[in-house]
């Protein structure tokens, strides 16, 4: 039976079940947040880090008026760069109590403030609600959260990518060649193997330094053994079959009967494990913001937000380190649940 076949019967199967399918509409739906945060975020500057001290930890659906002012200097911008980075701040907004007009001059109350302050030319009231509340810097905690999906799921999609083409690589070499190849690679696999992953990933943090490229490397660099091993296993078993064979006796070079041959024959046990790399990068990553090592300030990360407010949990606020933990929680389960649908749906017992 042909690949193609193959890959038509276990989307079949993959569609018959509920959770996989639910998980994939769930990362779907949140690989579309993410890539369109500033569509759907209500502070649109860049990072969504425009503070205001005075609304520190307001609680959910706080509603709170504001009065806008245009900015001095002329701002220019480019739709299409702001859709992705963020808009720039075109207005100051100041959070107000109240306007009063006595005898005739308008003047209003900073929130929280018991002075009074004449009202700027040109100003413009509107009202801003805070459906997850603010974090401790007064910055508007639902924005933070859904530009944290974009950070997640970079972090995975680049370490998946990097242990991918490292894995594959190795692994196809191992299982093809065997001999002192073989036991080359799976001699730096084992050692890779022994050492713990976070200590490794920290490790190779503070080699390359603290930020946001970092992360990437350093988690890719220690997810590839797995990707290795079971590429070298699959490839153990195919290199004996009639296919590979005969394309020996065809003449074709090593190098094409591994990539267009046997590759696209094991590719299913390689989208399971890089589906629980997913999981695990994004785990890792929100591990080492939280440990502060990882993506650094202002950019907003799950991980992240959890540290500044941990201390929170012993209080009435504790939903700012839990609403980050459900999503850091939903994510990798997501991931997890369609990894083990695809692991059914290629499993050929079934």
């Amino acid at each position: 039976m042909s690949s193609i076949s193959l890959n038509k019967i276990a989307w079949n199967k993959f569609r018959k079940n509920n959770l996989s399918m639910f998980s994939l509409i769930v990362i779907l739906c949140l690989i579309f947040l993410g890539l369109f945060a500033y569509l759907f975020i209500p502070d649109k500057t860049p990072m969504a880090n425009q503070m205001h001290l005075e609304l520190a930890l307001k609680k959910p659906g706080t509603k709170i008026s504001f009065i806008e002012v245009p900015q001095k200097n002329k701002i220019t911008s480019d739709y299409i760069s702001d859709l992705f980075f963020g808009f720039p701040l075109k207005h100051t907004r100041i959070p107000i109590d109240s306007i009063s007009n006595v005898k005739g001059e308008k003047s209003y109350y900073k929130y929280n403030s018991l002075f009074q302050n004449k009202l700027p030319d040109n100003y413009k009231i509107t009202e801003s609600t805070y459906w997850f509340g603010t974090d401790r810097f007064g910055r508007d905690l639902l924005s933070r959260i859904i530009f944290g999906i974009r950070i997640s799921l970079s972090v995975g999609f680049i370490a998946v990518t990097i242990s991918l083409i490292i894995g594959i690589f190795l692994g196809l070499l191992a299982g093809y060649y065997r001999g002192i190849i073989d036991s080359i690679i799976m001699w730096l696999v084992n050692v890779v193997w022994s050492i713990p992953t976070l200590l490794m990933v920290i490790a190779i943090t503070l080699s390359l330094g603290k930020g946001f490229w970092q992360i990437f490397i350093a988690v890719g660099l220690t997810m590839w053994v797995e990707v290795a091993r079971i590429v070298r296993g699959q490839v153990i078993s195919a290199r004996e079959l009639e296919y590979v064979q005969a394309g020996k006796i065809l003449g074709f070079s090593n190098c094409r009967i591994m990539v267009k041959h046997i590759l696209p024959n094991i590719i299913g046990p390689i989208i399971v494990i890089s589906a629980a790399n997913f999981a695990s990068a994004i785990l890792i990553e929100a591990g080492l913001s939280f440990l502060g090592i990882g993506v650094q300030p202002p950019i907003p990360s799950w991980g992240g937000i959890i540290k500044d407010h941990y201390a929170y949990i012993i209080m009435d606020k504790a939903y700012l380190a839990l609403i980050p933990g459900l999503f850091i929680m939903l994510t990798v389960l997501s991931f997890m649940l369609l990894g083990n649908g695809i692991r059914d749906a290629f499993d050929v017992k079934n």
